[in-house]
């Protein structure tokens, strides 16, 4: 599989990462889920992205995968949820490394991500200097902020931040033309989540309430023609291969779907006249909208 340079970070990544959120559901067998990690390392997938917030799937990727930790880079988020702590404080940042560091059964969080906070959290001094102790330790070896819009933005610009996670698809662009050019020029590491759209096509009717509700409004006034190919190889391969990406992640829970996203990203780019068609479409409709969040 591919492998990129992920910024100015010195880690390397693969096109395709893992979305661990999936891995942390109680209703996946453990053993599958420890199959579906190792295979994600045999099929060469290097990046693995998890959260604090994602269920059983930091406790599973330490359990599992605590002997090949030197084979992929390790990119979890925080801030929040830390028993006995007030969310988005320097307490809450630096008891949550901890406890993700003794979770993942790991001495180092290679990516450490604020996760999805407001602008006005994002800004303060006092937890932006946490994230710098923490790297100085060695706990983390890159701050980085995941979010959307305005917030976004200001992390790109702030020189506090080595890496971003942001949406990247055919449906959610804002970041891809308004964030991710500048954060290269800045060498910015990014990781595009929600590569497929919350596989928004799947649905004949509105899925109201549901993540992908916002996509699927979006896609059908978009109008997009994936040219004979699947919704999904369609939709991946324009995120993946988007300029600034470093790496595509997607969730799954089954072992087939990983091999059917590893086999698609090996295909490349999309051919240069369905770019050219989303890009005609994005223009026409899509120019105003903001990140989904």
């Amino acid at each position: 599989m591919e492998q990129r340079e992920f910024g100015k970070t010195g880690f390397r990544v693969s096109v395709l990462g893992l979305g661990a959120g999936q891995v942390g559901a109680e209703s996946l067998d453990d053993r599958e889920a420890g199959r579906l990690l190792h295979r994600a390392l045999d099929l060469g997938v290097t990046l693995i992205d998890t959260a604090r917030g994602y269920g059983l799937s930091e406790e599973r990727i330490g359990r599992h995968l605590a002997g090949r930790r030197d084979g992929f880079v390790l990119s979890t988020k925080g801030g929040y949820g830390v028993e006995g702590m007030e969310d988005w404080t320097p307490g809450a940042i630096r008891h949550g490394i901890e406890r993700a560091l003794r979770t993942m059964r790991t001495d180092r969080i290679d990516i450490f991500h604020l996760h999805s906070c407001p602008l006005d959290t994002l800004r303060r001094d006092d937890l932006l200097a946490e994230l710098d102790r923490a790297r100085e330790a060695g706990l983390i070896g890159v701050a980085a902020y995941s979010g959307e819009n305005e917030a976004l933005a200001w992390a790109a610009d702030s020189g506090r931040f080595g890496s971003l996670e942001t949406s990247v698809n055919v449906t959610d662009q804002w970041s891809l033309r308004h964030v991710l050019p500048g954060a290269a020029a800045r060498g910015l590491g990014v990781i595009a989540k929600r590569p497929i759209a919350n596989a928004a096509w799947q649905f004949t009717e509105r899925p109201v309430g549901q993540y992908a509700e916002v996509y699927w409004e979006r896609l059908g006034a978009l109008n997009l023609d994936p040219g004979g190919l699947e919704w999904t190889e369609f939709a991946l391969r324009f995120s993946a291969f988007a300029p600034g990406v470093g790496s595509a992640i997607v969730g799954t829970a089954r072992v087939e779907n990983l091999e059917r996203n590893a086999a698609i990203v090996e295909r490349g780019p999309l051919p240069a006249e369905l770019l050219a068609q989303i890009e005609a479409a994005w223009t026409e409709h899509g120019g105003e909208w903001g990140g989904e969040v």
